[in-house]
Formats: structure tokens, sequence, C-alpha cells
């Protein structure tokens, strides 16, 4: 027999109001839906109700009882977030979950009693579920049987958790009013000239006379009554994003503010994130603009992170790089999850960075620097040094044993200058390079029968660097003259092209003690500082 629990929240439109307005907990609230006159209360919290307020009335009946009532209005995104956050509750309990509506999410936990044994391991299951739920800042309430429908009218049950033993749907249902069966209006108006009053009344009604007297809708409400459920739960799969965001009460146009209503967003996500062990990849924040507009902008982290803090920064960036066109109404953030980098221990190795710090530091990072500027550099297929491009930063994991060091060699490290360094250069001509190259490569002393030996071809002098300048201003300032110097390294790429890239570098060191790469442009002539020796 398969066994159903039923997740509630009730004054669904208040919780998710709440959920987003914590510090509102414990204060005369009501949800109201339409504007000005037409504005009409749809849920009240408790604080409220104790002054006499009711759904159902119009706002200006609310605040001529209790003048000091806050409204808020009816927030569809809030909404939205908050069944999310409802439907990730229920997957601490099942994989197989079903939500036909915002305020409740039913789950198969058959097999459960595996895990919380005993008579009272379904209450205990529903306690797990009401404290996953409230570590999402969500309060709920919930239900177990093994109907939906008796899952679903047992939640409603504020003594929560309700359980209904197997088979005990009918018992558990014949003291409730019919209303609980959720039956037509026209329907219940019929059963109540006939004096049926209860579920039980109606239960004990013959079921052919029901049916013959009333039509299907009859049929079906004497089945209910019995406790009988011919709806299986269908299978929900959950959205692979997240969302939270709400609608204001007043525009925002200053940076501040917004940041500061977005951080609290951002905390429900690090919590939904924490409970399902994820972290986000990419988060996507859309404004709603005044007076009609919707901006969307697409954050994208180096590394998968939930970090608060650094999620706030990389939106401060952003919007301080892009600032929206107009006046800020409402907000959403849909955060793309992804797993967090995990890392294995090693007993005998140097330990391993940890993965959540190694998000968190490169998100910071680049909310600081700009996302497009942290990285580990990549070498792309080609001869120009300059080419490189910026990978996502993802050493490897280090050795499983620690290795004795190497000694130690003597290696230059080129610091390189980009854009490079523009310089004024005095040259001498010398050919004594060109000579020495082509003596490298010179044909053999013997020559084969039948061939005669090539001359040597006239090579053009190459123009040896004396003395070296950069502008004033430059950084860094390059000046002096050139002790030594040694080159030219020739370097070519895309002679298949209308305009190739002829270059020859030199090493030099000048009078200060300074070394330095630079290089001439073939085709232009000018000579450029390209890299600093350390």
């Amino acid at each position: 027999m398969p066994r159903i629990a039923c997740l509630f929240a009730p004054c669904f439109p208040l919780a998710a109001r709440l959920r987003a307005e914590p510090e509102l907990n414990g204060k005369p609230v009501v949800i109201c839906r339409g504007n000005g006159t037409a504005a009409r209360v749809i849920s009240v919290s408790r604080a409220a109700w104790r002054f006499g307020l009711r759904p159902n009335t119009t706002l200006a009946q609310a605040r001529s009882r209790l003048p000091d009532v806050i409204a808020r209005a009816h927030d569809v995104v809030a909404e939205r977030s908050t069944s999310e956050a409802l439907l990730e509750a229920a997957t601490t309990l099942s994989p197989r979950i079903e939500s036909n509506a915002n305020d409740r999410v039913f789950a198969d936990i058959s097999g459960m009693e595996r895990l919380f044994p005993g008579n009272n391991g379904e209450s205990e299951i529903g306690r797990t579920a009401m404290l996953a739920a409230e570590v999402l800042s969500l309060v709920i309430q919930v239900g177990i049987a093994d109907t939906k429908l008796g899952a679903r009218i047992a939640a409603i049950n504020p003594d929560s958790p309700t359980v209904i033993p197997a088979g005990g749907e009918a018992t558990f249902l014949a003291p409730l009013p019919l209303i609980r069966l959720d039956l037509p209006i026209k329907l219940r108006e019929t059963l109540d000239k006939w004096g049926i009053k209860t579920a039980g009344q109606l239960a004990n009604l013959p079921a052919d006379r029901v049916a013959a007297r009333l039509g299907p809708n009859g049929e079906i409400a004497h089945r209910a009554a019995r406790g009988d459920d011919p709806e299986p739960l269908i299978p929900h799969h959950p959205p692979p994003t997240l969302t939270e965001g709400m609608e204001l009460e007043w525009p925002v146009v200053t940076l501040d503010p917004l940041l500061a209503i977005l951080r609290p967003c951002l905390e429900r996500t690090h919590l939904r994130l924490a409970h399902q062990d994820l972290a986000c990849t990419l988060l996507e924040l859309e404004l709603v603009l005044e007076p009609d507009a919707i901006d969307r902008r697409p954050i994208r982290l180096p590394a998968p992170a939930r970090d608060v803090e650094a999620l706030l920064a990389l939106v401060r960036l952003e919007i301080e790089a892009h600032p929206p066109e107009g006046p800020v109404a409402a907000f959403r953030c849909i955060v793309h999850p992804d797993r967090l980098r995990t890392g294995q221990l090693t007993l005998f190795g140097p330990p391993e960075i940890h993965p959540d710090r190694l998000a968190i530091t490169l998100a910071r990072l680049a909310a600081r620097l700009g996302p497009d500027r942290v990285g580990s550099p990549r070498i792309i297929d080609g001869h120009l040094p300059e080419r490189a491009a910026n990978a996502p930063f993802n050493p490897p994991p280090p050795p499983k044993s620690r290795t004795t060091p190497r000694r130690g060699r003597g290696l230059l490290a080129v610091r390189v200058l980009r854009p490079p360094v523009a310089l004024e250069v005095i040259v001498e001509e010398s050919s004594q390079l060109s000579a020495i190259s082509y003596q490298l490569s010179a044909a053999p002393t013997s020559t084969p029968p039948g061939l005669q030996a090539s001359e040597p071809p006239s090579v053009p002098a190459s123009q040896r660097p004396v003395s070296v300048a950069s502008e004033t201003g430059a950084k860094p300032h390059i000046q002096g003259l050139v002790r030594v110097a040694a080159g030219p390294w020739g370097l070519e790429e895309g002679w298949w092209k209308d305009e190739p890239v002829v270059r020859e570098y030199w090493d030099i060191e000048l009078s200060g003690g300074g070394l330095y790469r630079i290089y001439r442009d073939s085709t232009s002539g000018d000579w450029f500082g390209d890299g600093v020796y350390d």
C-alpha cells in the first residue's frame, strides 16, 4: 500500500511575503489583490486576525478597523520562489513528488519506514519535512495517508504532523464538515438541504441512489467521503534553476537600496543551494523597470560558489558598470546550480586547496577585477608571443606524496608588457650576424658531379640597437645605452595574408643594468619594448 505525504503552506500569499520580508513576522499584515478602492484582502496574519481583520474584505474596511495595519500587494514573483522552496523541502522525503498547486506538494514516502522505524516513524518523517522547510524560511503543515485526498485533508489540521493510519481515511473523514472535501457549491447546498453536514453522513448514503440523484459529481463526492481517491501521484520534475525575487512597494532608483533588498534574496538562495549541496555557476538578474521594460543581466561566476558576499559584489560590479535605464519596480534572481568542486585528501601529500574557498576567492577577484580578468593563461596556436587566452582556473590535484624538491636552476622570468611600449631606437648597420647565419647553413664543400656550387645570397645588413628611449610618462620607463645586444631572432606569422606580421626580436642589456626584450616591426620599421627580464 503506498503512503503519501502532503506538505501544505497555509495562508500561502502571506507566507510568501513574510519569507521575502522576515521583519514583518509578528506584525499585523494583510495581503491585498487589486489597486485603489478595488483592493481586497486575500490573506491576513495572526496578529491582524486578533484585531478582527478577515479575508474577502476591502482594504478600506481593514484600515477603518486597524489604521496601523501593514498592507502588502499580492506578489507573484515571491509566490513562485516560495513554491520552489516547498518543492525542495519535499525532495528531502522522496524523489517522487507532485505539485498541482502553489501551496501544496505531494511526496511518495513508500519504503521510508526503513529509515524511520517504529510506531512514530511517519510522525518523524513529517517533522523532518517541517524542519527542512523551516531552514528555507517556510512554515508548513504535513499530513500523511494512503491517498492524496486523505493526505491533503490531514495537512489542513493545525496539529501537525497528522498521520492517518493505513486504511483509516473513512474514520478520519467521518466527523469533518463537507467543506473539507472541496465539493462544488451547488452540490454542497443540495446536501445541506438534505441535512447532510459531515463526510460520515454522506458516506452512509447508498452509493447507487446518490449517483442516481446527483449524477457524476455526487458519485465522486460519495467516494471522497469514504476516503477513496482514484487519482494517482504524478511525479513532477523540479526546474533546473532556482528563482528568488519580489515586487517592490516603491521603485528604487539608486544602487545601495537595491543591493540592500537583494541581500535577503541572495541569502535565501544560499540556503536553498546549501540544502541541495549545490553552488551557483550562473546568476541571471532580471530587473523589471518602470514603466514597462525588463533588463536581463547574466553574471557568470569563474567557479561554482554560493557565498553571499561574493555574489553581491558581482551584482554591484555589474550594476555599476551598466546602470539600469529606469527605476526598478521588481526583480528576480535566477540561479543556475552546479555541483561544488570536490577534492580528495591525501595521506602523505601536501593539502589540497579547499574547492569552496577557492571558488569564493575567484568570485571575489572577479568582482574586484572583472570576470574576464580572472583565470589561468592558455597558449593559442600561433607564433606571436602575445597570443594567449584566459581559461577558467582549475588547478591540478597535488601529488599523492611529497617529493624531494629539485635543485634550482638559474632561469630568468620575463614580465611581458601589454600593450608594448613604443621606443625610439638608434641603430647601427651590422652584417656580421647575417654572414654567420649563412656560413652555418652553407652548402657542403664537395659538390656532386653535374652540379654547380651556389653563390652566397645577398643578405641585408641587420640593424643593431645602440641606444633606446621610451616616451615621457611611459611605464615602465626604458632609457639608456645598449651594453650587450643578442639577436636578431626573426618571427613571421600570416605570410599568406595581405598584412603579415614580420618582426626582429632582440635581447638587450642597458648601461643601467636592465635586461629587456625588444623587437622591430619590419613592415613599419617601428621599435617596441616587449618584456622585462626579472
